[in-house]
């Protein structure tokens, strides 16, 4: 067996008597114990907060869109989207024109953002199983309806299916050579009426703001003719959704965005990736500071064990065995304190995850608990940082201990 594994074990297990030495050890565990539990638990909400964002979003997402580089649209024609079409691994296409809109009930108004869609739309999205009142469809026969957002039907207190107070959308009319809008109300907008049929509820961000109209409604409205805002793509199940992107991309050119759905929603996945960096910064930190105690009780064992330390060296012991020992006394504590944390943080997390005990506090939320997702990569980034940190809070006490003079302390 190693000589200094054996001398430390020996160190951590002395059981003796209940000095001042061993208490700061046990506090040094505890502290290791409580900052790697609580780091898991809150790195594993970050994660489960990130996938729970993807999946509000994904009920809406198409797997692909396509949208122009520079403006706000494009113009495109048959032989475009047929084109689009056959390409491998494209099921379906859908056509989409989106753009702000004033929108009238009654004597109430709000700007809201509309989104013309053709019809194969819900071929893409899952999004009729989020009706929360109504029907799905935009179109019954030749009636042209609207899907409108829960949060623009409270603010509105929209009523479905209502022919006698239908909705009103109003959009700046555009007339050719003139960049000033009309004095004259009458002829500064376009307008158009249709009836509410449904009311979608997703993520509050597009349940307040959103309504869904036809396709051929917003044209009218908009006087978009042949342009499209974005063309949302539906990758077959055989086709992997990287490898079409990257199809599409190389088809289009450079003139053209091809976004998947992380793609479409980076800044916010970019803010809870580095929300999630920041914590762990700061509870790695805390985790220094619960270490130090590992520095006060190591420093401590050396003058208290000064005369073992010069017997060893007196022995043929060299100074690296005792700086080994030493530094092997700092690792046990920190790695009792880390596997009890880890077991904690593990353990409670798997709790949170099959039985929900703590909610989320909100009768307006989506999920009942705290989503929680434990990720092999933050249980190897912890361990690392627990490893970095005992190394350098053990090395000077172990410094320390090998550079004792052997005529002073026997």
């Amino acid at each position: 067996m190693n000589v200094s594994f054996l001398i430390a074990q020996r160190y951590f297990r002395s059981k003796n008597k209940r000095n001042i030495i061993t208490i700061i050890s046990n506090i040094s565990m505890v502290g290791v114990a409580v900052g790697t539990a609580a780091l898991i638990i809150v790195l594993s909400v970050f994660n489960g907060l990130e996938d729970l964002v993807r999946t509000l979003y994904g009920k809406s997402d198409p797997n692909l869109v396509i949208s122009a580089t520079k403006g706000k649209a494009f113009d495109v024609d048959r032989a475009f989207l047929m084109g689009l079409q056959k390409m491998p691994g494209v099921a379906l296409l859908t056509e989409v024109i989106e753009d702000n809109a004033l929108l009238q009930y009654h004597d109430r108004q709000m700007v809201v953002k509309m989104r013309g869609l053709s019809d194969n739309y819900f071929g893409q999205s899952a999004i009729d199983a989020n009706i929360r009142e109504g029907d799905h469809r935009l179109r019954r026969d030749s009636l042209e309806l609207a899907l409108v957002g829960a949060g623009v039907q409270h603010e509105l207190s929209i009523t479905l299916n209502n022919r006698l107070a239908p909705l009103r959308l109003l959009y700046p009319r555009n007339t050719p050579g003139k960049k000033t809008l009309q004095i004259d109300p009458d002829k500064a907008f376009n307008e158009q009426d249709l009836i509410a049929g449904g009311v979608f509820l997703i993520e509050q961000h597009i349940d307040d703001s959103y309504i869904f109209v036809p396709l051929t409604f917003a044209q009218r409205l908009l006087n978009y003719g042949s342009r499209r805002t974005a063309l949302y793509i539906k990758v077959s199940q055989s086709f992997e959704i990287e490898q079409v992107k990257e199809q599409l991309r190389r088809k289009l050119g450079p003139g053209f965005k091809v976004q998947d759905s992380d793609e479409q929603h980076v800044s916010l996945f970019k803010a809870i990736k580095v929300e999630k960096l920041f914590v762990f910064i700061t509870f790695t930190l805390i985790l220094l500071i619960a270490s130090l105690n590992i520095f006060f009780s190591l420093s401590m064992l050396v003058i208290d064990k000064k005369k073992d330390i010069s017997v060893l060296l007196a022995m043929g012991a060299t100074e690296t065995i005792v700086r080994r020992t030493f530094l092997m006394v700092g690792a046990i504590v920190a790695l009792v304190g880390a596997v009890v944390g880890l077991v904690v943080g593990v353990t409670l997390c798997w709790f949170q995850k099959q039985f929900g005990f703590v909610s989320m506090g909100m009768a307006t939320s989506v999920v009942d608990a705290y989503p929680v997702k434990m990720q092999l990569s933050d249980l190897v980034f912890t361990c690392l940082s627990i490893i970095i940190i005992t190394l350098t809070v053990s090395i000077r006490p172990a410094l320390n201990a090998s550079k004792l003079d052997l005529r002073e302390n026997l």
